[in-house]
């Protein structure tokens, strides 16, 4: 996280661009079948890892993952550095309603804290030009996007080079954390990786499908992985002589 942080804060203070993404376990299995999804995540400076069960299967085939940077967590960091060192945040996505109420909590946490501005995400396709041209005429130094996937993807793909942002930064449904709107789990479920069940349990409709489906590929995924592993681990067995 301290790392994540300061590169961001590095990036806005030099005004070069960096993009972060947010890799958790829907995006992961969503990215195999989605080329524009897999191509945004690969083209990303920077890749932390959201999802605790990213980091258990990284760590069972060995790979050294220090610690889970949860996006939400990395938001409210940065807009804690934002109001410290001057910086102003962009909002894009969800609705107006729930907009204004991320901005304001923003606000209440950081009274030292100046948006370039906001915009909801519920813009039409003949509007985007409309919206980048808001977003690069205001200065802002970072860019939170609060769109769902792949249109989020899509939009960056499609205006990346065009939006003059240092910084930039998916935030999937954060700003319903911010707003209030959405409760984060409680500390401990958060330590074991059950984020997931207690979204499920806040909005059952919505999203229990979306974990039911991405939770049972992401096991099969890592099932064959881990098997690749240890068969390459293992040692050959020398050929016998007739």
């Amino acid at each position: 996280m301290a790392e994540t942080v300061e590169l961001a804060r590095g990036s806005m203070r030099d005004r070069t661009r960096l993009q972060h993404v947010a890799l958790n376990v829907a995006k992961l299995v969503n990215a195999r079948s989605d080329r524009v999804l897999a191509a945004d995540v690969s083209s990303s400076d920077v890749v932390s890892i959201d999802g605790m069960g990213i980091v258990w299967g990284a760590r069972l085939l060995g790979l050294p993952v220090k610690e889970r940077v949860p996006g939400v967590d990395l938001l409210a960091r940065l807009l804690a550095v934002c109001a410290e060192d001057g910086f102003r945040p962009y909002f894009l996505g969800a609705t107006g309603e729930l907009l204004q109420l991320a901005v304001a909590q923003a606000l209440a946490r950081h009274p030292g804290l100046r948006f370039a501005g906001f915009r909801d995400g519920y813009f039409k396709p003949d509007q985007e030009a409309d919206v980048v041209r808001e977003i690069r005429d205001s200065g802002a130094d970072c860019l939170f996007i609060g769109m769902p996937t792949p249109r989020k993807e899509r939009f960056l793909a499609a205006h990346r080079d065009e939006l003059n942002v240092p910084f930039i930064m998916g935030v999937g449904g954060s700003f319903d954390v911010l707003s209030g709107r959405v409760q984060r789990a409680p500390l401990r479920m958060q330590a074991l990786g059950l984020e997931w069940l207690y979204r499920i349990y806040q909005e059952p409709r919505r999203m229990w499908w979306r974990y039911a489906r991405t939770n049972v590929l992401f096991a099969a995924i890592l099932g064959r992985e881990l098997v690749r592993h240890r068969l390459r681990a293992a040692p050959a067995r020398p050929v016998g002589r007739r």
